[in-house]
């Protein structure tokens, strides 16, 4: 089983969506080829600002000739196999790298090793049954040194393709992205046992053929995720918050809905939703008919 590193930068010349696919040019074809129906873990560069390091974990399902640039390849990544990572990875971790065995870090597509493979992984998605309490520093869970590649392999690939491991990672990920507040209300509750009370919710739905992607999440209370899964509100382009016509308490609704009327995002411009998903979830919901 081979393993791999994609460079991921968002704005940057190539057409990337982490997600669905990843752009690259001709002369990496010897190196992606190998990484077909294996998996690659996405990286940050360092040159970027607040570079975020090892960021999500996909498997590549093909590679196709860009159907819009001439010389340019897609890997094309198998749907339901994208995670996020949390906490994500940096290059190195208590002054050791995370990547032991070192190949040219120029490339913006690498071979990565069995063992830094499950390094990376056990870092980036401890196995936790639920979110840490608020305050909480996350753990750093480390594969032992003392297991051989296949002994630490089989697992973690297994987990990856998990649908509870899934979902855990899937609601870690996106709830630290919105730091536990709901992007609809602006609510940040706490139960009394230092619980977050946000839910995390796909646009686009598993079932659907969406990702467990951070841009393909919201963070939402109870009440706000129930609403938007049966399409009584979506969001627009541009985070305009959008109550459906077959609302019967348009009032009631805007009731909840935060000053702004617009969805409060992360931080991080690159955990915004991502506009393919949020069509997607206007169209099911025939919010333009």
């Amino acid at each position: 089983m081979a393993f791999g590193v994609f460079m991921h930068k968002d704005g940057s010349i190539y057409d990337d969506i982490p997600e669905v696919h990843y752009q690259f040019k001709e002369y990496h074809l010897p190196r992606v080829e190998p990484l077909v129906g294996n998996w690659v873990v996405y990286l940050e560069p360092a040159k970027v600002k607040d570079s975020k390091g090892f960021f999500a974990v996909a498997r590549v399902n093909d590679i196709i000739p860009d159907p819009e640039i001439s010389g340019r390849y897609r890997a094309l990544i198998e749907p339901g196999s994208y995670l996020p990572f949390w906490p994500t990875v940096p290059r190195e971790v208590d002054g050791q790298p995370i990547e032991r065995d070192c190949y040219n870090a120029q490339w913006s597509i690498l071979p990565l090793s069995n063992s830094d493979f499950a390094r990376i992984i056990a870092l980036g998605l401890p196995d936790d049954q639920t979110l840490p309490r608020v305050g909480d520093p996350e753990p750093l869970n480390r594969v032992r040194e003392e297991q051989t590649p296949f002994e630490v392999e089989r697992p973690l690939v297994q987990s990856l393709l998990n649908r509870p491991f899934r979902d855990r990672a899937f609601r870690r990920a996106v709830l630290h992205a919105y730091d536990g507040r709901c992007a609809v209300t602006g609510w940040r509750l706490v139960n009394g046992g230092g619980r977050l009370e946000a839910e995390a919710a796909h646009i686009r739905p598993v079932e659907h053929g969406g990702p467990d992607s951070i841009r393909n999440g919201l963070a939402l209370s109870g009440t706000a995720h129930w609403m938007f899964d049966r399409g009584l509100i979506g969001v627009a382009d541009n985070h305009e918050i959008i109550i459906h016509r077959k609302v019967n308490d348009r009032s009631g609704v805007e009731a909840i809905i935060n000053p702004t009327g617009k969805l409060i995002a992360p931080p991080r411009e690159a955990d915004h939703p991502h506009p393919q998903f949020l069509t997607w979830h206007r169209d099911f919901h025939a919010f333009a008919a």
